[in-house]
């Protein structure tokens, strides 16, 4: 399974911010639609992510001063990405490594999608109850 079969079945539409916003306008946004993150677009092209991690150490460095930051100044980057054409295991393997929890998609260098290890993780249990549901089938049918 890719990740293009993932974003065919939870959508392409992905909310973004530019790096010039303020800190303190991508935590509203962040609350506001109950997510993790997000990419950080500069025209078509994804130059970062803001997570709730990237919140989380501005404010340890910096304080309540943080929130007045330019989200450029805060997000991860460069960012970690994957292509439609990528496999789920290799995409859940990378979120592992480099421990995080959200990669941008980018086709022909514009971002079409973004997969988050929830995503992914539900993805797999999908697959593994479909799996066990064949092989009890098979078994009854035997």
């Amino acid at each position: 399974m890719t990740i293009a079969a993932i974003l065919n079945g939870k959508g392409h539409d992905v909310l973004s911010i530019s790096a010039d916003s303020r800190v303190s306008e991508a935590v509203a946004l962040l609350a506001e639609r109950r997510i993790g993150a997000l990419p950080v677009i500069d025209g078509d092209t994804v130059t970062g992510v803001f997570s709730e991690r990237d919140v989380i150490y501005a404010l340890a460095q910096n304080g309540a001063a943080a929130l007045d930051r330019t989200v450029g100044d805060v997000m991860t980057a460069p960012p970690v990405t994957v292509a439609p054409k990528d496999a789920v295991l290799g995409a859940l393997s990378l979120m592992t490594r480099r421990r995080i929890r959200h990669l941008p998609v980018i086709q022909d260098g514009s971002m079409i999608g973004l997969v988050s290890i929830g995503d992914l993780v539900k993805y797999r249990i999908e697959r593994i109850e479909a799996d066990a549901a064949a092989m009890r089938d098979y078994i009854q049918s035997a």
